[in-house]
């Protein structure tokens, strides 16, 4: 005999409504009296913990027998937040949703743990393997990651577990949710007693522990590249463990840029060299030097740039390698002694003729003079040389 038949007439049901009747009806009360609907949110919580408590075959016998009295003795009022159980029932997208077809959820993981790791360009063409060492939390070995002792931890009842409480705020004609952690379990969503918990742990299930990890960086390998080590991030009882990401850094080289699998580098050469052949060197990445020889008679011009084939970056996946582009900056000595002048009129291309004028120039003969330095750079710098405002240039030249 049922001695109270209130949450029955609010489902409107029998009190011999099965488990799939009690589901059907709820959820045709549930989306006419959703408040994101438009409907009475007083009656909808009404509705909801009527539906709470009838599905639960425990609590429903105890209302059948005693009713609500019976169940606030028990202590099985329930307490699960209206929303939650709407969205746990129909997919979490209320009438909107479409029921419970979305898609199934994705495995929780810990959170990744990202480490950047310095190389220098060598590295990058040789290969290297260094180890890193990095903090993680790890289930602990005492309790195994329960937290106490085995049946000590219990699901806090108060959020049912989840760790937060959803809580509807009505504002108007709009219903506000608001989330916030629980503070019953401390937003863990579980409870145990303070003597039951594991000595090891102290309840926390996971303790720090300290990780070796051999990272093999690969022969041209990039800046922003990444290695990953899946499953090595921090574990957890309630979650998949995520991935340590190592994010590799390219330290600035002294000598070399490098533009993908090809290097470039600036070598000064004596002006001797640059006109008479001879040789310089250049220190690779490993430990080699490549020898350039110039040929005897094949002017090396300032700024020029030559290529060395095959002297370049490894690429990563077949280590074929690209080229070593050189430019040369050729080295004027700072004085001759006109006594082997001749001799250089005699190897060098004659003097270029002086521009001949008409007669009524008249022609004055001055001297070149050092500038110092603050004058030097003021003269030469671009802002002197570009047109002001109005068109006119800021610096003249004119042939007297």
């Amino acid at each position: 005999m049922v001695k109270e038949r209130k949450f029955y007439d609010l489902l409107e049901v029998d009190v011999e409504a099965s488990e799939s009747d009690l589901k059907r009806a709820y959820r045709k009360k549930a989306l006419r009296l959703h408040p994101d609907k438009g409907g009475d949110p007083e009656l909808f919580k009404e509705v909801t913990h009527a539906y709470e408590i009838l599905s639960d075959p425990q609590k429903r016998s105890i209302y059948d027998a005693r009713g609500e009295a019976g169940l606030s003795e028990q202590g099985g009022m329930g307490g699960m937040d209206p929303q939650d159980l709407f969205s746990q029932l129909f997919g979490g997208g209320g009438f909107f949703g479409g029921g419970g077809g979305g898609r199934p959820q994705a495995a929780r993981k810990t959170k990744d743990l990202v480490h950047r790791v310095n190389v220098t360009l060598e590295d990058l063409y040789k290969g290297k393997t260094t180890k890193l060492s990095l903090t993680r939390n790890a289930l602990c070995s005492k309790c195994h990651g329960r937290g106490g002792k085995e049946g000590a931890v219990r699901t806090c009842t108060s959020c049912n577990g989840r760790g937060i409480k959803v809580t509807l705020r009505q504002m108007g004609p709009m219903i506000q949710q608001i989330q916030s952690g629980c503070d019953e379990c401390s937003g863990t969503g579980e409870m145990i007693n303070p003597k039951d918990r594991c000595h090891g742990c102290k309840g926390k299930k996971v303790l720090p522990e300290k990780k070796i990890l051999e990272v093999h960086i690969d022969k041209g390998m990039k800046g922003g590249q990444t290695i990953v080590f899946n499953g090595e991030s921090d574990q957890s009882p309630n979650a998949e463990s995520g991935d340590v990401v190592i994010v590799i850094e390219e330290k600035p080289h002294d000598r070399f840029k490098r533009q993908d699998t090809n290097l470039i580098t600036e070598l000064e050469i004596d002006l001797l060299t640059a006109l008479g052949g001879g040789q310089v060197a250049i220190r690779h990445l490993d430990d080699r030097a490549l020898i350039i020889n110039f040929v005897p008679g094949e002017v090396v011009k300032n700024d020029a740039i030559k290529v060395i084939r095959g002297q370049g970056m490894p690429s990563q996946r077949h280590h074929e390698p690209g080229d070593l582009y050189v430019k040369f900056t050729v080295k004027f000595p700072d004085h001759i002694d006109p006594a082997v002048i001749p001799l250089l009129e005699k190897a060098l291309p004659p003097r270029a003729e002086i521009e001949k004028f008409p007669k009524n120039i008249h022609l004055e003969e001055v001297d070149l003079d050092e500038p110092d330095a603050r004058s030097k750079a003021t003269a030469m710098s671009e802002e002197s040389m570009d047109e002001d405002h109005e068109g006119e240039p800021r610096v003249q030249c004119a042939n007297q």
